[in-house]
């Protein structure tokens, strides 16, 4: 994971066509404003999760790296 620090009005830019900015701050809260083409699907990670029928993340699943190794 990259991670960027970005005030407000700051930008990052994906892909040279899809730009992110911060539009506000407030709290612990933070508003994104996101421009991306049209056939680009752009979802909050709660949304992507009940259309895709996830419940849970990669990020938030804990890894058993003791169960996943291969048996020698």
């Amino acid at each position: 994971m990259l991670v960027l620090s970005r005030k407000k009005n700051e930008s990052i830019v994906i892909n040279n066509d899809i730009i992110i900015t911060v539009v506000e701050i407030r709290g612990d809260k933070v508003r994104l404003g996101i421009i991306a083409p049209k056939d680009v699907p752009v979802h909050r990670q709660e949304i992507f999760d009940a259309i895709h029928g996830k419940e849970e993340t990669p990020e938030s699943k804990p890894v058993d790296t003791e169960n996943s190794l291969p048996k020698v």
